[in-house]
């Protein structure tokens, strides 16, 4: 993965109308398996698939992943719209079991490696907005 440009070989990578959406990570539980049991991340366009993170309540942060080669670094910037491309390669209703739960289209702030398997899951900078709300609940 390469700073501000995405996953090298990637059709997006280095694409300058998709720089803030290089990468999409998306959350396992998502996947929508009563559509079709088959499902998996290629299916979906999706780069990053992780279990147990809830990723789409991260809009608007910066996470880091590390799968044992050091940290890299997301921007976690919008809401991946699922298409109507979905019904028809995962099957019909899937495009609407998608959405709100399509993943999240991310920039990568910094170069690294990650390799599929286990990996941690760290947030590094809340949003500003957020990060206000719960101080002032902590003062308040």
């Amino acid at each position: 993965m390469r700073q501000h440009l995405g996953i090298v070989g990637d059709r997006y990578f280095a694409q300058p109308a998709h720089r803030d959406a290089s990468v999409t990570v998306m959350a396992a539980e998502s996947l929508p398996r009563d559509v079709s049991p088959d499902v998996d991340l290629r299916q979906t366009r999706r780069n990053i698939l992780l279990r147990g993170i809830d990723i789409d309540a991260y809009i608007g942060w910066t996470i880091e992943l590390d799968s044992g080669d050091g940290p890299v670094v997301l921007a976690l910037n919008r809401a991946a719209r699922p298409c109507a491309w979905m019904d028809a390669v995962i099957g019909p209703g899937a495009q609407r079991a998608l959405r709100g739960k399509g993943g999240v289209r991310c920039t990568p702030l910094s170069d690294g490696v990650l390799r599929v398997g286990r990996a941690s899951f760290r947030v590094v900078e809340q949003p500003i907005s957020r990060v206000n709300k719960v101080a002032g609940r902590r003062h308040g």
